[in-house]
This record gives C-alpha cells, structure tokens and sequence, in this order.
C-alpha cells in the first residue's frame, strides 16, 4: 500500500516510512520500527515526535518501554481540515497587509521590468498572472499549453471563465481543422501559413508582452512597459483585420 499522497500534506519521506511500518507492524517499541525501516534510531525520535505533534501516532508505556502506534487514520482528515483552517486565517491576515506590501512594491519597480520564468511552473505562474487582467491577445498561437497540460489547463480555465477574461486569439494556421470552435469568451481567427514555424508564442495583456518557448523546454520572457504592450496591442488589431480569417 502506497501512501506517498501523504507527502501532498507536508509528511516528509522518513515520517511516511515511520508511518507505513507502524501502520503494517501494529504496536512496536523503537527497535522493531529501526529494523523495518532502516532509518538510524536517534532520527527515528525526533520523527516520531513530529508524528505524534500532528496526532497521527499515539503510545503507551508498558514494562517502562515506549509502545507506539498509529492514531485513527480519521485524523488525517482532521489535521488537513485543521491546516485548511489556518491557511484561511493566514490568508485573511495576509489580505490585510496586501495593499501596502503593493503600494511600496509599485514605488520601488522601475518603469520597465523584465522576468525569465522557465520550466513548467514557471510557465503557469505567468499564466496565473494572467488572470488579474481582463483581455488577453494571443499573436501565434498553437494551443500548445492545452494540449501539453491539459489538466491544468482545463482547471486554469474554469477560473478565466469565472473571472470573465476574454482571449482575443490570432491562431496558427496548421490548427485550423483542429479548432471548429472558441472557448467560451474566447474570439479567434487563422493566421496565413507563412506565421508558422518554431513554437514560439506572443502574448499581451495589461502593461506586460511575453514570449513563450513552448517546444520541448517551457520558458518565458516577460517585458513590463506600457509603451511596449502598447504597441503590441497595435500589431495584433493590425494582423486581426488584415492578416487573419
């Protein structure tokens, strides 16, 4: 029985394998969970100790030894419904101090700004930040992150579509038998077959122009100038009337 889920609530390696001996062996005292998981016995208490700190281990003391045991596994719900409720209040606490971490944020930036995000969660956190604006244009377009991360992506949707953002979507033209329709809140047209090439794609909203490598590596540059993302914004109205279809 597998329970590296557990690694998802903040159990380290050496905790899941405390956990799992005790959960297969039953009550045991230090040495029988040494020998099961081979993990030296000075580390075994301070992980034991954390354990028990998150009620997921309980014991007894029989003929002066330490017996230890696994809690209910209903306290995993409790512990996860437990740090639910502090990160609601963290984020309540944090939501206070938002406004003037930003305002001196806002000050200290310079006019321009440029990030290099790579990998894949770097790619999302460009695409989360997305989400704060209202229209977003799409220059090349190849529906390169659906496709590569179509889980994410749908759930990443979901949350475009609550928040009302639109997509002004200028497509390539290799796609075109694949995309019958828009998304919802969604606008496109085709691009003429000579835009097609490497996966490189173009993406403006709000002061920001980001430049996405979609192809086998995922990383993006993200410039921040009004100026810039003006002028963007001007190319694509220019290649939606007069390039695209």
């Amino acid at each position: 029985m597998t329970l590296h889920f557990l690694r998802k609530i903040g159990l380290s390696e050496g905790e899941i394998k405390v956990y799992s001996a005790l959960l297969d062996e039953g009550l045991s005292p230090i040495n029988r969970i040494h020998e099961k998981t081979g993990i030296e016995r000075r580390n075994i208490y301070d992980i034991l100790n954390k354990l028990i700190e998150k009620g997921f281990v309980t014991y007894i003391t029989e003929n002066k030894r330490r017996l230890f045991q696994v809690s209910h596994p209903g306290k995993i719900l409790g512990y996860i419904d437990e740090k639910k409720h502090e990160l609601e209040e963290i984020k309540k606490e944090t939501e206070l101090h938002i406004p003037s971490i930003l305002q001196k944020f806002n000050f200290k930036k310079p006019m321009i700004n440029a990030e290099v995000f790579r990998g894949e969660e770097g790619v999302k956190a460009v695409w989360e930040d997305m989400l704060n604006y209202k229209n977003i244009f799409w220059i090349g377009s190849g529906r390169y992150v659906p496709k590569k991360l179509p889980l994410w992506f749908n759930n990443w949707n979901k949350k475009r579509i609550k928040k009302k953002v639109r997509w002004f979507n200028l497509l390539r033209h290799e796609i075109k038998s694949e995309v019958k329709t828009p998304m919802l809140l969604e606008e496109i047209r085709f691009l003429p077959k000579d835009f097609s090439g490497n996966p490189v794609v173009i993406c403006i909203y709000g002061n920001k122009v980001v430049n996405f490598l979609l192809g086998e590596d995922y990383f993006a540059f993200v410039i921040e100038s009004k100026e810039l993302a003006e002028n963007y914004r001007k190319y694509h109205k220019y290649l939606w009337g007069n390039a695209a279809k």
